[in-house]
C-alpha cells in the first residue's frame, strides 16, 4: 500500500511516522513536485492539482473537517479528482470536544454578562446588573452535522432552550429541529445566540446578512464557527451598531489573516480568535485515517466520505 501525504505547514516527519506507525507495511511518503510514482492513497490539505491528476486513488483524505478548498479546485479543474475516487474529511478527530469548549464557554461569558462587566470596569463602575433567564435565552445551532450535533450535546445540560437548522430534520434530545428554507424564520424568531456551524455551500455563502439578523431576537449574539463567506460583516457592523446585535463572537473571516485596516479589529463589541476554534489534533487524525483505510481494505462501509454535490 501506498501513501502519498501533502499539507503546507504540518511536520510532514512526524505525519509519515505516525502513519508507517499506525499503518504497518504502507510506504509512506513526502509528495513533491514530479512525483507520479503509484500511490493508493493521498492525505492532502490545499493539494497542487498535479499531486492529484491523473492518479487512479483509492481514496483521498482532507485533512480537515472543511473540504471547500478541494471542491473549489475541482470547480476549475474537474481532471484533478475524477467523481469515482471517494473524498474524505475529518469528521471529529478532536474536533467536537474544541467546539464544545469554545461554545459553551463564549455563551456562558454572554449570558452571565460579562461582557457588560468588562465594559463597566473601563469606566470604574462597581454595578451589580439584572441576570438573564434561562428561558429567555434561547441558543440557535445553524448546521446540524457532527460538529453540530457535538456543540448542543454540551450546551443542553446547561438549561437553556436549544434549537438546530439544517437541510433535514434531526432527533436530538432536548432540542427543537427545524429543516429546510421554510422553516427558517421559525428558528430565527426569538433566537438569543446564533451559532454557525454550517458547511461552506454555494447556498450558505453570505447566508448570515442583515436579513437573517433582523429576525433574530434584539439585543442578540453571533458566534462564527464555520467560515467567514457565511457572514456579510459590513451587516454585521451594522446590526451592532443598530443595536439588533450586542455581541459578536469571531473565529473565522471573509480575508484570512484578517486586514488591519478592517474595523472588527477596533470595534468593542467583536471578540475574535485566528481561526483556532477546532484545529486538527495529528494524533487523532492518524487514527481515524489508519482506522478508515484499513475498512475501506476490508470492503466495509466507512463514514465521512463527501458528498461532492452538496459540497460536505
Amino acid at each position: 500500500m501506498d501513501i502519498i501525504f501533502y499539507h503546507p505547514t504540518f511536520d510532514a516527519a512526524w505525519w509519515l511516522n505516525a502513519l508507517t506507525t499506525a499503518l504497518p507495511g504502507a510506504r509512506v511518503r513526502e509528495w513533491q513536485p514530479g512525483d507520479n510514482e503509484h500511490a493508493d492513497y493521498a492525505l492532502v490539505w490545499h493539494p497542487p492539482v498535479e499531486m492529484l491528476h491523473g492518479r487512479e486513488l483509492k481514496a483521498v483524505f482532507a485533512l480537515g473537517a472543511g473540504v471547500d478548498s478541494i471542491l473549489s479546485k475541482l470547480k476549475a479543474n474537474p481532471e484533478m479528482l475524477p467523481e469515482h475516487i471517494p473524498l474524505f474529511r475529518l469528521e471529529d478527530t478532536g474536533m467536537g470536544q474544541q467546539m464544545q469548549e469554545y461554545a459553551v464557554s463564549q455563551v456562558l461569558h454572554w449570558f452571565r454578562r460579562f461582557d457588560d462587566y468588562q465594559a463597566l470596569k473601563q469606566q470604574a463602575r462597581w454595578e451589580p446588573l439584572p441576570e438573564y433567564q434561562h428561558d429567555e435565552f434561547t441558543i440557535g445551532i445553524l448546521g446540524a452535522g457532527v460538529l453540530g450535533s457535538k456543540v448542543a450535546e454540551a450546551l443542553r445540560p446547561w438549561g437553556f432552550p436549544l434549537r438546530c437548522w439544517s437541510r433535514s430534520r434531526k432527533a436530538w434530545p432536548g432540542v427543537e429541529s427545524f429543516a429546510g428554507k421554510e422553516e427558517l424564520p421559525a428558528f430565527l424568531n426569538n433566537t438569543r445566540v446564533l451559532i454557525n456551524l454550517l458547511p461552506n455551500t454555494p447556498e450558505t455563502v453570505g447566508i448570515i446578512n442583515q436579513t437573517l439578523i433582523n429576525q433574530l431576537a434584539d439585543n442578540s449574539y453571533l458566534l462564527n464557527l464555520a467560515r467567514g463567506v457565511h457572514l456579510n460583516e459590513e451587516d454585521l457592523l451594522s446590526a451592532l451598531e443598530s443595536g439588533k446585535l450586542k455581541g459578536a463572537m469571531l473565529d473565522v473571516f471573509s480575508r484570512e489573516p484578517l486586514p488591519a485596516e478592517s474595523p472588527l479589529w477596533a470595534h468593542p463589541r467583536v471578540a475574535m480568535t485566528p481561526h483556532v476554534a477546532a484545529v486538527t489534533r495529528p494524533p487523532e487524525a492518524v487514527d481515524y485515517i489508519a482506522h478508515t483505510i484499513g475498512q475501506l481494505e476490508a470492503g466495509n462501509a466507512v463514514s465521512g466520505q463527501v458528498d461532492r454535490a452538496r459540497g460536505y
